[in-house]
């Protein structure tokens, strides 16, 4: 069998560098663990300088220190508490704002000024690319369809016959189970139970509302509880089990979050008239049509989970702008966009199953974040189900601005102008 190209390629590039047995060499563990920091879980002025003194000490330079644990980082570090570990500073992302972005949701129905935190140059001028021709349509109807953050703990038997009789006890057990669950929150309620067997090994798929937090820690620690009634009165023993046995979809894209939903499900729409798609996105229907088609053959042939142009760039920069947490994008940036023409013009349709955000919990509170949520004016308890219809909002209008940018022949000059202008 012949050695593929890239394979020679990548081998000349090594090669180059450093002869095989200097890079075997290099790869070789090495004598003597390097002394390890301190875990200091509580942030303060005092334990940030305790750890740049180390580093500082072992070449880290100062003006890195200069730059990540200014003033008002170090007189703000307890606000972190409950959010790092070891912290030495805060990051300075830029923000940027879409909007007014008007959406006509069931529970977001406002005009908003949306807050992307992002580096890449272009992508917030799509956006608001994007929201320009949605406002000069109407804007953007959106509607939750649903809701539940899944934890899936496992259980492993002696053999599927005591799988059986562990599931049947569950069954029959259910209200106590879902007591001891709720017993741990005062927001989160425990909506099913769903069994599922594989041999001796039993998932139990538990689905959560999770109020306006995002949820993820809420249901872990229910789930916990759980678990722990379970092995206490179940009259059949596990040989093992785990708290979370990656069936859920947790931080990955997958088909069963694709279809059933983790978080919040939630469809937007716009039917935008033909001169407005025209003169603002500077494309024909033809041409936005005839790329659409493509790309989703484009998705259908790699095998891409959901079918969508770059849901992953809206949700990551509104997720850093508000407190969320950025991992979620993994799987909140599954889902479909659909194009048609319509008696009006352009008939464009996303739906997003797997939103993962809230509005209080987790990051939402510090600073910045907070700031984030006030820009949209929605922070705090009673707003979790508007931001999920805005994030669907946004990401319909990055949708047609991208899918607009590359039919249209603007996709490559547009980055060279906002990318590389201030260079050349």
């Amino acid at each position: 069998m012949p050695i593929p190209p890239k394979t020679l390629h990548f081998l000349k590039k090594l090669k180059a560098k450093a002869e095989p047995s200097a890079i075997a060499a290099r790869l070789t563990p090495r004598a003597g663990a390097p002394a390890p920091l301190m875990t200091l879980p509580k942030p303060s002025a005092a334990a940030i300088n305790r750890i740049w003194a180390r580093m500082t000490k072992a070449g880290v330079p100062e003006t890195a220190r200069v730059e990540l644990a200014d003033e008002r980082t170090l007189s703000e570090a307890e606000t972190y508490a409950g959010n790092i570990e070891n912290m030495i500073g805060t990051v300075k992302v830029p923000v940027g704002v879409v909007g007014p972005l008007r959406v006509n949701g069931v529970f977001a129905h406002d005009d908003y000024f949306v807050p992307l935190a992002t580096t890449e140059a272009a992508l917030v001028a799509s956006y608001a690319r994007g929201a320009k021709a949605v406002g000069r349509s109407g804007g953007v109807s959106v509607a939750t369809l649903g809701e539940g953050v899944l934890r899936t703990p496992a259980f492993r038997f002696a053999s599927i016959a005591e799988a059986g009789l562990f599931v049947n006890w569950v069954v029959s057990s259910a209200e106590a189970l879902i007591s001891a669950a709720e017993a741990t929150t005062s927001h989160g309620k425990l909506l099913s139970i769903d069994p599922v067997i594989d041999g001796e090994i039993v998932f139990l798929m538990c689905r959560y509302e999770t109020g306006d937090a995002a949820g993820q820690n809420m249901v872990t620690f229910a789930t916990e509880a759980l678990c722990a009634h379970a092995l206490d009165q179940s009259p059949v023993q596990p040989r093992s089990w785990f708290l979370e046995a990656n069936f859920s979809g947790d931080k990955k894209a997958s088909f069963l979050g694709t279809m059933l939903g983790r978080g919040r499900r939630v469809t937007a729409q716009v039917d935008m008239p033909r001169e407005v798609v025209e003169t603002t996105l500077g494309a024909s229907i033809d041409e936005i049509l005839e790329y659409g088609r493509i790309a989703n053959l484009g998705a259908l042939m790699t095998g891409q989970v959901g079918a969508q142009a770059h849901f992953a760039n809206g949700l990551a920069a509104l997720y850093l702008a508000t407190g969320q947490d950025v991992a979620c994008v993994a799987e909140s940036a599954v889902g479909f966009t659909r194009m048609e023409r319509s008696a009006t013009g352009l008939l464009v349709t996303v739906t997003l199953p797997n939103l993962i955000l809230g509005t209080v919990g987790g990051g939402t509170g510090l600073p910045s974040q907070a700031a984030g949520l006030d820009v949209l004016g929605l922070k705090g308890t009673g707003h979790a189900p508007a931001l999920a219809e805005v994030a669907a909002a946004l990401c319909l209008c990055g949708e047609l601005s991208l899918t607009a940018a590359v039919a249209g022949g603007q996709f490559g000059s547009a980055h060279k102008r906002l990318a590389r202008g201030s260079k050349t």
